[in-house]
């Protein structure tokens, strides 16, 4: 389904039912009990801040173990834990919201097995989504963490968490996720006091995972179509378009037009690659075809999510807006030119050095937050229009330079190794 559609059905049914099972926990007036030994996250949607998420993911598996922590996706979703690595493949849990019918039978068989899990604790990680509490309420975690909206803060979503936690819009948000871990072990009344100061800045990923060697090879077939040759090229890549979550978003094509052109006079050894989902494999073409030149082709719709990790990893730059495949590629070796402008890199921004990023700061940006469920009024994207094509090509230039040209091709047997 569309965003959108997950937004509306989020509204109208999440209110009511957000209501009852409110009445229903004021009833049952169950305290949080006992030790905890299975700890499940739920992240349905927005899949590159679970990415962010990693160090989280990470403490919650110092705390019980790898084989105890869970994690609730939209099944369309869980591909970029399958590459993280650290929740076992079994331990994720999915939600198949390809239609409302889907979303419903999925959901209660993955309530059933959560349920049957005896989950103990459970880390809501949405940002004031309604859906995602009820889910933690009904996994029957005794203990359930997640954000409350307090005093009209962000969107009303019941009283269904044990620890309410007050959205912090200071802290990045790797850091918040930290926190939410953390919470575990505060006394679940004295929210939204929280005694803890927020963690050191950290929480990027810990090292670039090599992808898997069949991807490996399916991309040097791509490439040797493309360039006729054996030798993988120097690769600048660039993602020309954003999903439908925050349209606001996008960066002009014919920006990204101009940036191709001048990327291929600037450097005659360099080739540009167009990438992009299925449903963006059109206009990527459209655009590689306008560039004109045999040093430009378009990759969109061509690969599998696995398969682009592999090309990020044999591919010196990425350029794109703040969007999924910024965090995905911090899983790769490749530098990323990320640019924001209704969002703040303070609190998405990537955590490697291997992210470069551009945001005009203008007095109304950031205009989304997690306060008004990342929705806003404005309908031009100034933040974005002021970021210059000659800057974005300055950036993008001296991330290439500073690596060289040589090989660097992954190790895929590396892919094997079982990360701990």
């Amino acid at each position: 389904m569309k965003t959108s559609t997950l937004r509306a059905v989020d509204r109208l049914v999440g209110v009511p039912a957000c209501a009852m099972l409110t009445l229903h926990r004021r009833i049952a007036g169950r305290a949080p009990s006992g030790s905890v030994e299975r700890i499940l996250f739920v992240k349905l949607a927005e899949q590159g801040s679970t990415v962010l998420a990693e160090a989280a993911m990470r403490e919650a598996i110092a705390r019980v173990g790898r084989e105890r922590v869970y994690f609730l996706v939209f099944a369309e979703n869980r591909f970029i834990l399958d590459v993280m690595g650290l929740v076992p493949a079994g331990n994720v849990v999915t939600i198949d919201s390809s239609s409302i019918p889907a979303v419903v039978s999925s959901t209660l068989s993955a309530l059933r097995r959560l349920r049957a899990l005896g989950i103990d604790a459970a880390i809501d990680m949405e940002f004031f989504a309604r859906s995602s509490a009820i889910l933690a309420y009904m996994s029957g975690a005794a203990r359930r963490v997640g954000l409350h909206a307090y005093e009209g803060a962000g969107p009303w979503r019941g009283d269904l968490m044990t620890h309410r936690v007050n959205y912090n819009p200071y802290i990045h948000a790797a850091d918040f996720f930290r926190l939410l871990v953390a919470a575990l072990d505060q006394p679940a009344g004295r929210f939204p006091a929280y005694g803890d100061t927020p963690p050191a800045a950290g929480g990027g990923p810990a090292d670039p995972r090599p992808p898997a060697r069949a991807d490996v090879e399916a991309i040097r077939g791509l490439l040797r179509e493309w360039t006729g040759g054996d030798r993988v090229p120097p690769i600048v890549l660039l993602n020309a378009n954003s999903s439908d979550l925050v349209p606001l978003r996008r960066w002009d094509e014919a920006r990204y037009l101009e940036l191709a052109r001048r990327l291929l006079e600037a450097r005659p050894g360099l080739h540009v690659a167009f990438t992009g989902r299925p449903d963006e494999a059109e206009g990527a073409e459209r655009l590689a075809r306008q560039v004109g030149s045999p040093r430009c082709a378009s990759f969109a719709g061509r690969t599998t999510l696995g398969q682009l990790l592999a090309l990020y990893a044999l591919s010196q730059v990425l350029v794109t807006n703040d969007s999924g495949p910024a965090h995905f590629a911090t899983l790769t070796p490749i530098d990323v030119v990320t640019l924001f402008g209704p969002e703040t890199p303070a609190l998405f921004g990537a955590r490697t050095p291997r992210n470069h990023v551009l945001w005009a700061g203008l007095a109304c940006s950031p205009c989304v937050n997690a306060f008004n469920n990342r929705l806003s009024a404005c309908r031009d994207n100034l933040c974005m229009q002021r970021i210059a094509v000659d800057d974005v090509l300055a950036a993008t230039l001296a991330a290439f330079d500073a690596r060289g040209t040589a090989d660097r091709t992954p190790d895929p047997d590396a892919a094997q190794r079982e990360i701990q």
